[in-house]
């Protein structure tokens, strides 16, 4: 019985040891490493191969340059603070938009949920950097928006939509929206109706009901939508750099021009690092408050 506990434990571990803890180890060793004019454009300052030696070597001459010269150039807290403040508002305004759409799935009729999911689920069947390009038609001068508040006489003349924070917005909600609706509709689908009842019957009216029983208990797929949505939105490099142009300062886009334009791996590293640090560090500790919440409730 350990044995196989032990194999399925193993499972996880070993996904999460190749496909992120040695990744992030690879970064983490380019990060402290030196800029150069070869290819790879850096010169390691670690090298596996010199042994326990090379490990000691590697202690003396360690310095984290590469983190301070985050701290000298402005630009790069700024694009941290942008890129956190435009995946803030755009998760919540994810969740303003999906909690509707999964409250009406979750009390639709049984035979229509599986239709109004595969709905939900559809635009994951189109290529992402499609649907992206779709909003720059519909966005636009000339796109499908404008014409129809034309011709329905709202504008006078078109509006600059396209390469502005409004698009971005647009982009983000538009594409995570599922990510915020699933989890959302799985908790809200297992909801024991007969607690609304009690609490209308207790003198609740419809919505104070659904905010003081419907609301509480379906955080816990608030929660899990977002952080599916917050957590890639930070990084996010697409549609900041198609819908939201030169204006629009994401960290992702500093870290494409780091890689591909200034070839200055080891500075890219450190903000892949730095962001990593900013998003897990919060979450953990998150989690470890919400398990004393459990255990004290327990």
């Amino acid at each position: 019985m350990n044995l196989r506990r032990l194999l399925l434990i193993s499972v996880p571990y070993a996904w999460l040891l190749l496909l992120f803890l040695v990744p992030f180890g690879i970064v983490l060793k380019i990060s402290l490493s030196d800029q150069a004019l070869a290819i790879p454009p850096y010169t390691p300052t670690f090298d596996l191969a010199a042994g326990w030696q090379g490990f000691v070597d590697f202690l003396s001459k360690l310095d984290f340059e590469n983190y301070s010269w985050l701290t000298q150039d402005d630009l790069y807290w700024k694009a941290y603070l942008s890129s956190l403040q435009i995946a803030a508002l755009s998760t919540v305004l994810t969740l303003l938009v999906g909690y509707p759409i999964a409250y009406g799935m979750a009390n639709a009729p049984t035979e229509w949920r599986p239709t109004l999911m595969m709905l939900v689920i559809l635009p994951f069947w189109t290529s992402f950097l499609i649907r992206v390009y779709a909003w720059i038609g519909i966005l636009g001068q000339n796109g499908y928006l404008n014409q129809l508040l034309l011709w329905t006489g709202v504008i006078d003349e078109p509006l600059v939509m396209l390469n502005t924070p409004f698009a971005v917005y647009i982009g983000i909600v538009y594409t995570y929206l599922p990510f915020m609706v699933l989890p959302i509709y799985a908790t809200l689908e297992k909801l024991d109706h007969d607690l609304l009842e009690a609490a209308e019957d207790l003198g609740c009216s419809r919505f104070q009901a659904f905010w003081l029983v419907t609301v509480p208990l379906s955080k816990p797929g608030i929660i899990a939508g977002s952080f599916l949505v917050f957590i890639p939105a930070v990084g996010e490099f697409v549609i900041p750099s198609l819908l939201g142009g030169s204006r629009t300062l994401m960290i992702g886009k500093v870290l494409w021009d780091e890689f591909f334009s200034n070839r200055d791996w080891p500075t890219a590293s450190a903000v892949a690092v730095l962001l990593l640090l900013i998003l897990i560090v919060p979450i953990v500790l998150f989690q470890r408050h919400q398990q004393k919440m459990q255990e004290l409730d327990a």
